[in-house]
């Protein structure tokens, strides 16, 4: 699959688009601030008509999970979901099928003059190409 991704201040998918407010940051802060993730997954032909689960995992610098306290104690900042994209009556054969995806997050408080990276996965699988670090200005 190829996955194209951009950071945001919002974003939206309505009606097999992806609508996008204050894209392609790549610095935030000092506080906490809301973000998006704006994702467009071209999925292959042949593997339309099938459940895909995928994960957006914060990490930081290192490749570490990000953790943030939260009522049952400190816990990584881990979102993820399934899709399922069929095969529109009419398309050629082999024509991969778009699905956008907008993925809204709460603040995540990180610390000053740091750098993370968002890494998206589907079924398990990640690629270095589906990443989007941002750094987080000092005070």
């Amino acid at each position: 699959m190829k996955v194209t991704m951009l950071l945001a201040d919002a974003a939206q998918a309505v009606a097999g688009k992806l609508f996008v407010l204050g894209g392609g940051w790549s610095v935030t802060g000092p506080g906490p601030a809301p973000m998006a993730m704006a994702v467009k997954i071209e999925v292959p032909w042949d593997r339309t008509n099938r459940r895909h689960h995928w994960t957006l995992d914060l990490l930081d610098q290192d490749g570490r999970p990000v953790h943030v306290p939260g009522s049952e104690g400190d816990r990584p900042v881990h979102i993820a979901g399934d899709f399922e994209v069929g095969r529109p009556a009419g398309l050629a054969p082999g024509t991969p099928i778009d699905l956008p995806l907008a993925i809204t997050m709460a603040p995540v408080p990180l610390p000053p003059s740091t750098r993370c990276v968002w890494q998206f996965a589907i079924d398990g699988q990640a690629d270095p190409a589906w990443q989007v670090a941002f750094s987080v200005r000092g005070e």
